[in-house]
């Protein structure tokens, strides 16, 4: 096996030398780098995981846990973390959730995995955990960020969107169309971005004289089947909805599936808005409104902030995620009685 003395003999320089320029890290001639690299490729020479991570004192891999694997909102964040840790010739470690405990206990186990094997950062995504939690957590791995999360004794550590404010945009755009007969499907109330959206909703609604009480409601779990059912639930109850509050996309593009089938239409019959703006949102029939959550913005500000704790960089980190609503056919004004 070729090891990193054979390559600095070929390139007729120290050991030391050759390690800075596998590294990367401290002064090296452009000849002494040219020589080591042509050695390099030489020898086919693959450095050590191991030996490298002695060296620094880092493996160069960063922890990020989901709750799921599937949807277009955790591909978001997968592929935005993949992106800027192979800017700075990092890699990532992805966990998620599996097996018959409840989410938040696999969530727990889940970050300790990433803890143990020895991950110089972890980033968080989970709305089952609680604050003591992430105390616990911060405790183990001080290097830790939380993405989509709130969470006031770490502040510098947490990024999030306001999702108060994106419930008061969603119903702005209802009621500004000239909607008053409104129905929401909710996410979980476990999930406190799911309820920080929710009550920015009903606090616009009430501005407007709409009571919360008159509101028909479905709590569901933000799953395509849960969107479907929540649809179904709606229409069992026969009370009259003309927009229609999903407080996902993927919940939403399921209640676009599910009223089309019951032959309804939208947005002639009923108007539907859902929430992240996920890319799907632009390629359903007809087109998704959705209220526009910068998630890769997100995702890149939380990742190159512990990008800068684990390895010394500089990233400017912005804290500002200013929430939209992206306008698309799904939304019109209400049929006429």
């Amino acid at each position: 096996m070729t090891t990193l003395k054979d390559v600095a003999a070929l390139a007729g320089v120290g050991m030391s030398t050759a390690s800075r320029v596998i590294s990367g890290k401290g002064p090296v001639s452009a000849d002494a780098a040219a020589r080591v690299q042509a050695a390099i490729e030489q020898l086919n020479f693959r450095p050590s995981s191991i030996g490298r991570a002695m060296a620094t004192q880092s493996l160069g891999m960063i922890g990020l846990f989901v709750p799921t694997f599937f949807g277009s909102y955790y591909g978001t964040i997968l592929k935005q973390t993949d992106t800027e840790l192979r800017e700075v010739n990092r890699h990532v470690v992805v966990a998620t959730g599996c097996g018959e405990s409840s989410p938040r206990e696999l969530a727990i186990e889940a970050v300790r995995f990433l803890i143990a094997r020895d991950c110089d950062g972890v980033v968080v995504v989970s709305h089952d955990l609680h604050d003591e939690d992430l105390v616990m957590l911060h405790r183990m791995h001080p290097k830790i960020a939380f993405l989509n999360r709130a969470f006031d004794e770490l502040p510098e550590a947490s990024f999030c969107a306001d999702h108060h404010r994106g419930g008061v945009l969603a119903a702005r755009t209802l009621i500004e169309h000239g909607h008053c007969d409104i129905a929401v499907i909710s996410g979980p109330s476990t999930a406190s971005d799911n309820v920080a959206r929710i009550d920015g909703f009903f606090a616009e609604l009430a501005r407007h004289g709409i009571d919360r009480a008159s509101v028909p409601f479905v709590e569901s779990d933000f799953s395509h089947e849960g969107g479907y059912a929540g649809v179904q639930t709606l229409l069992d109850s026969k009370r009259r909805f003309t927009g229609l509050f999903c407080a996902n996309d993927t919940m939403a593009v399921s209640a676009l599936s599910r009223l089309q089938q019951a032959g309804i239409s939208v947005p002639d019959d009923v108007s539907v808005i859902g929430y992240d703006d996920d890319y799907s949102a632009a390629y359903t029939a007809p087109a998704l409104t959705s209220v526009h959550i910068p998630t890769a913005e997100l995702t890149q500000n939380a990742v190159r902030w512990l990008v800068n704790q684990c390895y010394g960089t500089s990233w400017d980190i912005l804290r500002d995620f200013p929430l939209t609503v992206t306008m698309r056919a799904s939304v019109a004004a209400p049929p006429q009685v």
